[in-house]
């Protein structure tokens, strides 16, 4: 099995069992190795009080991304921390897109950079996530 196929099956048992991700209405569109892609339309359910996407709903889809990202080599892997900085506003209608990127990985500890960024490419937000590998595998080998 390839880095690739493993951690796209990975990904098909994680996102089977992610009610979260789905209700919030993500899509993944990319995985690999240390890698992974997932996208949100911004809908009026996701605003704040400002008309604007709602931090939180911002800061799932990072989440959700590094989340696979972490998860793709078929270790069970949790959040250890995660940090978050807010560089500008989404709007309604408008499609997030988080890349998480693998940036370290030593023993049982992971380090991985999210950008979310609108259609235009511009940065909504900065994310790091810090994981923690645990017993266990999404799937048999």
């Amino acid at each position: 099995m390839t880095p690739k196929e493993r951690a796209e099956k990975s990904a098909a048992v994680m996102w089977g069992n992610d009610n979260a991700s789905v209700w919030l209405g993500m899509e993944l569109v990319d995985v690999d190795e240390g890698r992974a892609t997932l996208s949100l339309l911004v809908q009026k359910h996701h605003t704040n009080g400002h008309g604007i996407c709602h931090g939180g709903i911002t800061f799932a889809l990072a989440d959700s991304a590094f989340a696979f990202a972490c998860n793709s080599r078929n270790q069970a892997v949790v959040a250890q921390h995660n940090v978050i900085s807010y560089i500008a506003p989404a709007k309604v209608n408008e499609v997030l897109t988080a890349t998480a990127t693998e940036v370290s990985l030593n023993g049982r500890n992971g380090i991985y950079d999210v950008k979310v960024t609108n259609p235009e490419g511009k940065t909504i937000a900065e994310f790091r996530g810090f994981s923690r590998m645990i017993k266990g595998q999404h799937f048999e080998e």
